[in-house]
């Protein structure tokens, strides 16, 4: 990522009028009083968020009825000393936790910096993670749980990659095979297990340049997916002056990949392509329309399996406009009124459990996109069985099975730079007599594979604070609720 950063830690709110939809951008009662970036969704339900260039962490808690709109932040615990980055991997664990790595600034110098942390939500606690051997750079990292739970994260300037063990807090060398260096590009989850990115030829430059790749977890190898016929990376002006930048690619529920390109220049739109999981084909989609891009940015899965996405009127250009993919047509939709004066890279989207998508822009500024549609019945998380199924105390640990339980995408994307995926389940526990809402922090998944045909489970900790009495008992994955099951809280 090539651009400034004072302008991104800068930008002030902007009011405007959005365009008229269905579909609506709610601010935040309680404006984040940070420069909020890279939200995050924790287990129990609450999100938190980074201070960009600073060492400081924010959680935002929804209120007694589950809205987030209405949620407030609390400061959590800060970044080890010496660690304040912008632009870095992250992702939530199968236990729970949080790995953040890297930084394309570290206090808003620009070093690519090799520092990384683990946080403990149940100890409120950042500890140091040491870089992989021989790394001397993260920087803007690529990040990705596997469907095995293992978070693997790539070296941003060298064809290198890299896998967590949690426990002992090391790294293992893997992805041998790499084509191009891994500098601006995006990682996607498939259903079977692989890992796609589409090569953006930094320091490799190829007169072609539509080379994609897939990562096999169970050869520790990439390989070459084919050609994505389109180009999407940016090259322009030329070769040794280009960006390189790629846009979001975002799995739906379909099986298909929508990978979108940032290759527009001054006056073409960017390209996007369609990746058929099933096939293992490219076929290139429509252009955005009125010459616009994705120089990086954010993109989301709505429940109703649309794609939310922020573009950009050329190459870190100002003036964001929004859509949704329906699996045919950019559909234009309003943009949230601060996003109107800025560029794409500046947004982070995440999928919130309500189904609504929260958006922050490095500023003060966090918004809540809700959308009219419905998903597939058969997406929802379906409960099989459960401990104590009738009868459950507070501040105890249950275990909870069922299917689809991880959903059919990582629901969020945007690249190098931020990964939010929430491919895990949550635990929702409404009071029938007061409506308070109360989530039970889940941990240790079964699996975190998206689109899996099997039985998973996770175990929740039911709130020692929360009320008792008979309630309703639901897992959501993505932002789609399960059928509820009727407990009694004692």
């Amino acid at each position: 990522m090539a651009r400034g950063i004072l302008s991104t830690l800068s930008v002030a709110l902007v009011l405007g009028s959005g365009v008229a939809s269905a579909q609506t951008w709610t601010p935040l009662l309680n404006q984040p009083q940070f420069a909020a970036s890279n939200p995050l969704l924790l287990t129990d339900g609450t999100v938190i968020a980074h201070n960009g260039c600073a060492r400081d962490w924010w959680r935002l808690t929804p209120d007694s009825h589950g809205s987030y709109i209405n949620g407030t932040w609390s400061r959590i615990a800060s970044l080890p000393d010496g660690y304040g980055p912008l632009y870095f991997s992250s992702a939530v664990l199968a236990d729970g936790r949080v790995i953040m790595e890297g930084g394309e600034y570290n206090f808003c110098q620009a070093v690519w910096t090799n520092k990384g942390a683990i946080y403990d939500p149940a100890a409120n606690v950042w500890t140091p993670v040491g870089p992989p051997a021989g790394w001397q750079t993260i920087g803007d990292a690529q990040g990705v749980v596997l469907a095995n739970g293992t978070y693997m994260v790539s070296n941003c300037c060298t064809k290198e990659t890299a896998l967590f063990d949690a426990k002992k807090l090391t790294w293992v060398p893997t992805g041998a095979g790499k084509a191009t260096v891994n500098d601006e590009e995006g990682w996607t989850l498939l259903p079977d297990g692989r890992v796609l990115t589409v090569d953006a030829y930094v320091f490799s430059y190829d007169a072609n340049g539509t080379n994609s790749e897939l990562y096999d977890p169970r050869r520790a190898t990439w390989s070459s997916a084919g050609s994505t016929v389109v180009q999407l990376w940016d090259s322009y002006p030329s070769a040794d002056k280009a960006s390189y930048e790629v846009g979001p690619a975002v799995l739906r529920p379909d099986g298909t990949v929508l990978a979108t390109g940032a290759n527009g220049g001054p006056h073409g739109a960017g390209h996007t392509s369609i990746f058929d999981t099933y096939t293992g084909i490219w076929t290139p989609g429509p252009d955005f329309p009125s010459a616009l891009d994705i120089s990086d940015g954010p993109a989301a899965l709505l429940p109703d399996g649309n794609v939310l996405l922020e573009t950009s009127p050329g190459i870190f250009k100002s003036g964001a406009k929004f859509f949704e993919w329906d699996g045919s047509n950019f559909l234009p939709v309003a943009a949230p009124p601060p996003a109107l004066r800025e560029p794409s890279f500046l947004g982070n989207m995440l999928v919130l459990p309500t189904g609504e998508i929260l958006w922050t822009d490095i500023s003060g500024n966090a918004f809540v996109y809700t959308s009219t549609g419905s998903p597939n019945p058969a997406w929802a998380p379906k409960i099989s069985s459960t401990a104590s199924v009738t009868n459950i105390s507070r501040g105890k640990t249950y275990r909870i099975s069922g299917t689809n339980f991880n959903g059919f995408s990582q629901g969020a994307a945007y690249g190098d730079d931020a990964q939010a995926a929430t491919n895990y389940p949550l635990v929702r526990i409404t009071n029938r007599t007061t409506g308070h809402v109360f989530y039970a922090r889940t941990h240790d998944h079964s699996t975190m594979a998206i689109a899996y045909t099997g039985t998973a489970s996770t175990e929740y900790d039911v709130p020692a604070g929360m009320e008792t009495g008979l309630s309703d008992l639901i897992v959501v994955a993505n932002g789609i609720p399960s059928a509820p099951i009727t407990v009694n809280v004692q």
